[in-house]
């Protein structure tokens, strides 16, 4: 007759179990400390959108999947802020380590306008490297959606009575906003106005954020 095999003691079971959630509560501690530590607390999550990219294609947020991304919105016949902003994203992707996977996405808050055409003829002249950033469009409540809603960057049209020049079309935010790989808002960044260092604090600032955001789990 075959002998039964011998079961583990209960105990060494329950060894494992408290083990197991040993390892887990202190995997748990470990990631909350380091968000912490960084300062880069999950503020909210980007809502499922379709947008439409310069190359006139769709684009939806699975195509971000697994990105750490920077966004902000700007409108190509804004001549105040607006070249600066995208001088200043240029300058965030020169500086992006080759093998790095970060994204940028530029929202347009004027698409009657901003068509694809238009975007990328836009993006050429700021030297956009279109497999890295991407500047999107839509209609304006698909626009607002993603901005507002999801990205908190808000932008509103100048009434045409106050309006200082023909380009002095809408009042927008000019901040960048950082979404880690699991399509969650981690930050934001003031891009200008009175005490904003953007060489020696911002900038440096936004590379250590996206490389933080790359090594997370």
């Amino acid at each position: 007759m075959t002998p039964t095999p011998a079961r583990p003691p209960r105990t060494i079971w329950i060894g494992f179990l408290l083990l197991f959630a040993l390892l887990a509560l202190s995997f748990a501690t470990w990631f909350v400390q380091i968000s912490r530590k960084f300062n880069l607390p999950v503020i909210g999550v980007v809502a499922p959108f379709t947008l439409t990219s310069q190359e006139s294609q769709p684009v939806t947020l699975a195509d971000f999947t697994n990105h750490v991304w920077l966004a902000d919105i700007i409108f190509t016949r804004c001549a105040g802020p607006c070249p600066r902003l995208t001088q200043q994203m240029r300058q965030v992707q020169d500086l992006l380590p080759k093998d790095s996977g970060a994204k940028l996405v530029t929202l347009t808050t004027d698409p009657e306008f901003d068509t694809p055409a238009v975007l990328k003829k836009y993006g050429e002249h700021f030297g956009a490297d279109f497999n890295r950033w991407t500047f999107l469009t839509g209609t304006k409540s698909e626009i607002a959606a993603v901005a507002a809603n999801s990205l908190k960057l808000s932008a509103q049209p100048v009434k045409p009575e106050e309006q200082k020049d023909s380009a002095d079309l809408f009042i927008h935010t000019t901040i960048f906003v950082i979404v880690d790989k699991h399509a969650q808002l981690r930050g934001f960044f003031e891009t200008g106005g009175d005490g904003v260092d953007w060489t020696n604090a911002v900038l440096p600032k936004i590379l250590k954020s996206v490389r933080q955001l790359e090594n997370e789990p």
